[in-house]
């Protein structure tokens, strides 16, 4: 039979490994306002959880997260929409600490197409 304190401590690790990956895979990192950030795609890593995309925006690099695989169908991106080269204007929220340069998309505008990623979100 395990004591008491064995179990709070495996119950204080395992919500020390989940906590962290629950808040950053949510909007609680993100500062809830949204900015505009044009710029050349520069790697793609699309798939689950998430996509990632790294892009080059004036003279910064910015990490930005898009949607699962089926939220980029449902809002109608094909392949090579997202590809390295592609110039893109992402609409959505950064992190709360601008310097980390991490942008969760809402909409993605690619020309004049916009894609809608959280459609009723603002």
């Amino acid at each position: 039979m395990r004591s008491p304190l064995a179990a709070l401590w495996t119950g204080a690790l395992v919500l020390g490994l989940v906590l962290p990956a629950a808040a950053h895979h949510g909007w609680r990192w993100t500062s809830g306002n949204n900015i505009e950030l044009t710029g050349i795609i520069q790697d793609a890593k699309l798939g689950n959880p998430h996509g990632v995309l790294t892009v080059q925006a004036d003279a910064e690099t910015w990490t930005v997260e898009v949607g699962q695989p089926w939220r980029n169908d449902r809002a109608g991106l094909k392949d090579g929409d997202l590809a390295p080269g592609v110039e893109a204007t992402f609409i959505g929220e950064p992190s709360a600490d601008l310097e980390d340069r991490l942008l969760k998309a809402e909409r993605i505008r690619i020309g004049e197409r916009l894609y809608e990623l959280y459609p009723g979100r603002s």
